[in-house]
C-alpha cells in the first residue's frame, strides 16, 4: 500500500489546474490500475481512482507519466467552452422551455433534436482520438517541467502503456496502439505519424 507521502508526491508532481480539480483516491477493489468517472459538467472534483497495489507493478517513471496523462486527459474536458455546438445546446434548451410555455409539442420536439445532436457532438470531440493524443503531449510537457527528458517521458509512457494492459489482463486497445504509435512519433523512433482522419475518431 502507498503512504500518504507518496500519495502527495504525485499530487505535487500536478500541474496547479491538476491538483486544484482532481483528487487522488486509493480504490483496491478495481480491477484497473488507473480509472475515473467522465468529468461531467455538474460535477465540481474530478476523482481519480486508483488501486494503488497494480500501480506499485510500476516503475516511478511509468506511474509519474501514466498519473500525469490521466489527470491531463481529464482537466482537459471543457464542457462550457464557447462554441457553436454549446451554443447549440443552449438554444435548444431556451427553445424547449418556450415551446413548453405555449404548449407546442411540436417545437419542443425540434428544439429537443438540436439540444441532443449538438450535445452528442460535444460528447463525441471529448472522446476523439485527438484528445488522447493532445492529453499524452501535455502530460509529456509537465514531465519535462518536472526534471524528465523528453526521451524519458516518451519511453515512460509507452512503457506505462503496455505494462497497465498486461496487469489488466487485457490486450492493448486500438486508442492504446493510436497513442503508442504517435507516441514513437514523436521521439522520432518511427516516422510514421497519425493520419488526420484517424485523429477525428
Amino acid at each position: 500500500m502507498y503512504s500518504d507521502s507518496e500519495i502527495r508526491r504525485l499530487m505535487d508532481l500536478l500541474p496547479a489546474s491538476g491538483r486544484m480539480m482532481t483528487k487522488l483516491m486509493s480504490k483496491p477493489e478495481q480491477r484497473h490500475v488507473i480509472d475515473h468517472p467522465f468529468p461531467m459538467p455538474w460535477m465540481t472534483a474530478r476523482p481519480v481512482w486508483v488501486n494503488f497495489n497494480l500501480l506499485s507493478q510500476l516503475s516511478r517513471p511509468e506511474c509519474d507519466l501514466l498519473v500525469l496523462r490521466t489527470v491531463s486527459w481529464i482537466t482537459s474536458i471543457k464542457w462550457f467552452r464557447p462554441n457553436w455546438y454549446q451554443a447549440a445546446v443552449l438554444a435548444g434548451l431556451m427553445g424547449i422551455t418556450v415551446e413548453a410555455v405555449q404548449a407546442d409539442a411540436v417545437g419542443m420536439i425540434a428544439a429537443g433534436a438540436l439540444s441532443a445532436i449538438a450535445g452528442t457532438q460535444i460528447w463525441r470531440e471529448n472522446h476523439s482520438t485527438q484528445k488522447e493524443l493532445d492529453a499524452d503531449e501535455t502530460a509529456l510537457q509537465v514531465a519535462q517541467r518536472r526534471g524528465y527528458t523528453e526521451t524519458e517521458a516518451v519511453q515512460a509512457l509507452l512503457s506505462a502503456i503496455e505494462a497497465v494492459a498486461q496487469i489488466e489482463g487485457r490486450n492493448l486497445t486500438l486508442n492504446d496502439l493510436l497513442r503508442s504509435q504517435n507516441l514513437r512519433a514523436i521521439a522520432q523512433i518511427s516516422p510514421i505519424g497519425i493520419p488526420a482522419n484517424l485523429r477525428k475518431h
